[in-house]
């Protein structure tokens, strides 16, 4: 037996730099099932998740065919990012259950090679699909995500833009510090409301200024378009209310064109329509500072949860690598079927406890860092706990 498991390691042909000649092997073992499981689950997981939409869009609302299948390919890059943790939960258990069937991990702790040695390429191997889910994520999936919606939008609007925003509410704050006292508070200085966003003007516009001390200036516009040369709102066909601390009217005017040096967060906070799986890191900590601004705290506690989701869901790769190396290393014959059982339940139970602590995070219950991380600071130990047991 160690007679064999030395020709294996010999006859690997495809080198892999600065790695020992068990890595190679057994990183070598590792790409065909990892593959096979990237094709196997992007498949099942798009087939659900977008096909049956699609044809259902196709046959009812009458979407062509050639959007269809164009919105399909935009799709898959979410999907094969999905598959990644997957793919290596189930070919990690593979190829060290048929090592572990095949008595060569028996043979190679015989030559005084330890169990913690033998997970090390399963390791190496998770942080470079760990890398490539980053990197998916980041530069891929964000921007396919967000075209798919777009085109989808457009070809079941005949081509119209759609009105993106209702109900735009946008307060601006201030600091400021309390009479006789060192402490600080939030102030309401402005508030911009529209009811409508279309095209790039907004709609039934209304802003209350406080920002001028003893006085409250109240204007009410039909429409209002930001000036990106002059930095500038121009709003058209309105009424401009000035109140007095008393709560008595000192003037009302009229006005066809008035120009306002304001804030365009209003504008952003309308156009920027992506859902949080088509913008990547920096575009979400520009979506949170706009709602730290906006002074809403939920959708501020959401946003902050998901950051932290980004960061910590490429990671899933090396908690599954370990975890399908830690049991696939146990005595014993693990087949496919066996294999593929076994990473089910483990990608359900993993992902309902993401489901769990991300909801808890939303409420306030865990920080964002915690609500994040948390399964993936739990998988990591009980891998190891396997692991232990394991070299036992």
């Amino acid at each position: 037996m160690k007679l064999s498991v030395s020709k294996s390691l010999n006859s690997a042909s495809f080198r892999l730099p600065n790695l020992s000649v068990l890595d190679r092997y057994i990183i070598q073992e590792l790409i065909p099932p990892f593959l096979f499981g990237v094709g196997l689950f992007t498949s099942v997981a798009v087939t659900v998740g977008t096909v049956f939409e699609l044809v259902r869009k196709v046959a009812e609302s009458g979407l062509p065919v050639g959007i269809a299948f164009q919105v399909f390919l935009l799709k898959m890059p979410d999907f094969i990012v999905l598959a990644f943790p997957m793919s290596m939960i189930l070919t990690t258990l593979m190829v060290y259950g048929r090592l572990s069937s095949d008595s060569e991990l028996i043979a190679l702790r015989s030559c005084g090679i330890s169990i913690y040695r033998l997970v090390i390429p399963a390791v190496i191997f998770s942080f470079f699909v760990t890398g490539l889910t980053f990197a998916f994520n980041e530069l891929i999936v964000p921007a396919a995500n967000y075209r798919a919606s777009y085109t989808l939008e457009r070809a079941l609007n005949q081509d119209e833009i759609p009105i993106r925003e209702h109900n735009i509410f946008y307060p601006e704050y201030q600091r400021v510090r309390l009479p006789d006292s060192d402490k600080k508070v939030n102030v309401l200085v402005r508030l911009f409301y529209a009811e409508e966003f279309e095209n790039g003007e907004m709609q039934g516009v209304t802003i209350l200024d406080r920002s001028r001390e003893g006085i409250t200036q109240i204007i009410s516009s039909e429409s209002a378009v930001w000036n990106p040369t002059q930095t500038t709102w121009d709003f058209y066909e309105g009424t401009v209310y000035l109140v007095d601390p008393d709560g008595s009217y000192r003037n009302i005017a009229r006005f066809d064109h008035k120009e306002l040096h304001l804030s365009r967060a209003p504008l952003d906070l309308a156009s920027d329509d992506r859902e949080y799986g088509e913008m990547n890191i920096a575009q979400t900590q520009e979506y949170l500072q706009l709602m730290k601004m906006s002074g809403d705290q939920k959708k501020v506690i959401k946003t902050q949860v998901r950051i932290q989701q980004k960061y910590a869901l490429p990671f899933v790769c090396v908690v599954f690598g370990l975890l399908g190396a830690s049991l696939g290393s146990r005595p014993g014959r693990t087949n496919r079927a066996t294999s593929f059982g076994v990473s089910v339940m483990i990608i359900f139970a993993y992902y309902l406890l993401s489901f769990i602590t991300g909801a808890m995070g939303q409420k306030a219950i865990l920080s964002p860092f915690m609500a994040a991380w948390l399964p993936t600071l739990l998988g990591l130990g009980v891998a190891g706990f396997f692991l232990y047991r394991t070299s036992e």
